[in-house]
């Protein structure tokens, strides 16, 4: 145990599995959950370490204020909270927990895929208001579609490892090299295959430049059959306006929404909330509140997993 070891500033919810680990490193915990971008330049001053989420931006300026940080530990994948390239400059280390909360976000697509193409939110809103349709609401199955995959991370091999039992073909595309591709998915070396084969497309890529609307206007005129979308990994990942306008002309048969361009609803854009209203009315749409890797097992997980990676960086301890 170190003693003295320094401030971590806690700027996300975590499972007390982080923070008595840390403390029992010689840590000391400065619990702000509901930190504001404002406060945290006072916040972080002193802080050898912090713990985010998508709370704060820990950008140049932020990573300024703290001239002793030393390492930032990510709940959740998402990097794009953080101007790595500069925290490597300043000689801050970077940990993200990717594999705490792929199982969730895995669990969170199946899940509303299945809500979807089976009609289970819809036809249980339509017996709320009194209304029992059978016909209207026959679902399709999953069985013998073919499902596309874009991004064979954690999350994404975490969605097709709960798609291999339903008998559905599995494709599955990642820009960077894969290995231990498991023998139930197809792995493509390109698009081509997804874009001529899949009834259903799933997202499951980091935000980065090349990855803002992926999904656009010309990926969808590509497509050949009508498809189903499915978005758990980051909102701008999809252009919500060539969405819209593919579920009006019938190339977009349905969406599984679960983030969007810009959250939560006071931070919406009109023109992104118009289309989110939008879809709330829609019976082939899903949509979720960014929930898909938030679950009470999963905010343990991550919070485990960072705190085996900080462990065990030789120059933290």
């Amino acid at each position: 145990m170190k003693n003295n070891a320094g401030h971590v500033l806690i700027a996300a919810p975590v499972h007390p599995v982080l923070t008595d680990g840390l403390t029992a490193m010689g840590y000391t915990c400065v619990p702000m959950e509901h930190i504001t971008q404002a406060m945290a330049y006072d916040a972080i001053k002193d802080c050898v370490g912090v713990i985010t989420s998508t709370r704060l931006q820990l950008d140049k300026d932020l990573l300024d204020a703290a001239p002793g940080l030393k390492w930032i530990g990510r709940m959740g994948s998402g990097m794009e909270v953080v101007d790595v390239a500069y925290a490597a400059q300043c000689g801050i280390q970077c940990y993200n927990s990717p594999e705490g909360n792929c199982n969730a976000v895995g669990e969170h697509a199946l899940g509303m895929l299945l809500s979807l193409v089976r009609r289970i939110v819809w036809s249980n809103n339509e017996i709320g208001a009194g209304v029992w349709k059978r016909d209207e609401n026959r679902g399709t199955e999953l069985e013998s579609k073919t499902i596309g995959i874009i991004g064979f991370g954690h999350t994404g091999r975490a969605f097709a490892k709960k798609l291999s039992g339903f008998d559905a073909r599995i494709l599955v595309y990642d820009k960077y090299e894969q290995n231990d591709v498991p023998s139930y998915v197809t792995l493509c070396a390109s698009l081509e295959r997804i874009y001529n084969e899949a009834d259903i497309v799933s997202f499951h890529v980091p935000l980065l430049a090349d990855t803002v609307h992926y999904l656009d206007a010309p990926f969808i005129d590509r497509m050949k059959h009508p498809f189903i979308l499915i978005n758990t990994s980051r909102g701008p990942v999809v252009d919500i306006q060539a969405v819209q306008a593919g579920l009006n002309s019938g190339k977009i048969r349905g969406v599984c929404l679960d983030v969007f361009e810009q959250e939560p609803l006071s931070a919406m854009l009109p023109a992104t909330r118009s289309v989110l209203d939008a879809l709330t009315k829609l019976p082939n749409a899903v949509v979720t509140p960014h929930i898909a890797g938030y679950t009470y097992e999963a905010l343990f997980k991550m919070s485990k997993v960072l705190l085996e990676k900080i462990k065990s960086a030789s120059d933290i301890l």
